[in-house]
């Protein structure tokens, strides 16, 4: 009994070991398009496929990121200025996208777009600072799935979702939690649905890394500004040793635990797409309809570059304390 037990065990891992290996053909003809490229994961991936030799398309907020972005970049990328929370924007860039793609489809739709500010104790925010992050980050992230999962499914492609390890454990108060609960929500819908279609869905759980969102004086001046303008009640109530004391918390805590974006390096590249989350980040790779639990961290951005890659894969979710 034993002796067929370890067979069945190692010949698992050498099929998989063997599947792992398998990477998707001609590549380098295969169009990307990617959002919030300004900047952080976004840029840095938009640069990395495009000296793998993927034909990027750039989604930018402003014209100075998607200039700077084609002045350090091949030909072959392009730009285009989306806001995300505009419908007529985003059904502009489909356009745009589809007049580039052509018959080949979209072959990966990587949704990276997000705000974080205004973050704070709830009861400091109003409906509108709820309602400014979760526009970009969920409702945004849907418009632009819906629009361009034609050409996706045309490809029979890849939809990569940025969440965040805050999607699974909110952390502070404010739209980005929320927002990051429901783009998971999304995805994992979104993932049974178009299975039958080839297409697959991956999310990508990202701990703290040193962004442009992350920045700590700038947090740190978010923060002030909505304790000045909240309701003389509110201050009343939670008093300036609260806030004092959230001051020194999140200075301490993003000073001590962020990483470098820029330092993030390349990968082996998986068969699987999966879902990893850790303090320091993650490596997620999605789109099966099994799950499993594992805890191993990666980087971000290769892992979404990776999600891009695999021809066959499971989808296996884990993390440190789940």
């Amino acid at each position: 009994m034993w002796f067929y037990l370890v067979i069945s065990v190692a010949l698992f891992f050498l099929i998989r070991w063997f599947l792992e290996r398998q990477t998707v053909e001609n590549l380098k003809e295969k169009y990307v398009f990617i959002t919030g490229c300004d900047s952080g994961f976004g840029n840095q991936l938009a640069r990395q496929l495009d000296m793998q030799g993927l034909r990027i398309l750039a989604g930018c907020f402003t014209q100075k990121g998607a200039e700077e972005l084609e002045r350090v970049t091949s030909d072959r990328l392009k730009t285009i200025i989306i806001d995300v929370t505009s419908t007529e924007s985003v059904a502009k860039a489909t356009e745009w996208v589809k007049g580039h793609v052509g018959n080949k489809g979209l072959w990966g739709l990587v949704n990276n777009a997000g705000v974080v500010h205004p973050a704070a104790p709830n009861e400091w925010l109003t409906k509108n600072d709820f309602v400014k992050v979760l526009d970009v980050n969920l409702v945004g992230l849907i418009d632009v799935t819906l629009h361009m999962l034609p050409l996706v499914k045309k490809a029979k492609g890849r939809v990569v979702n940025v969440a965040s390890i805050l999607g699974r454990l909110a952390f502070y108060g404010g739209g980005y939690c929320p927002s990051k609960y429901g783009v998971e929500a999304f995805s994992d819908c979104l993932r049974r649905e178009l299975r039958p279609f080839g297409v697959k869905i991956a999310i990508i759980e990202p701990g703290y890394f040193r962004t442009g969102m992350t920045e700590v004086q700038r947090n740190l001046n978010q923060l002030e500004q909505i304790w000045t303008n909240a309701a003389q009640e509110t201050k009343d109530s939670y008093g300036q040793t609260f806030f004092d004391d959230s001051i020194g918390m999140k200075n301490l805590y993003f000073s001590e635990q962020l990483l470098d974006v820029r330092a993030l390096g390349g990968a082996q590249l998986p068969i699987e797409e999966r879902h990893f989350w850790g303090g320091a980040g993650l490596s997620p790779w999605l789109s099966g309809s099994s799950r499993m639990r594992i805890m191993e961290m990666e980087q971000p951005v290769s892992s979404i570059a990776e999600s891009l890659y695999p021809v066959i894969s499971t989808t296996v979710i884990g993390g440190v304390g789940i």
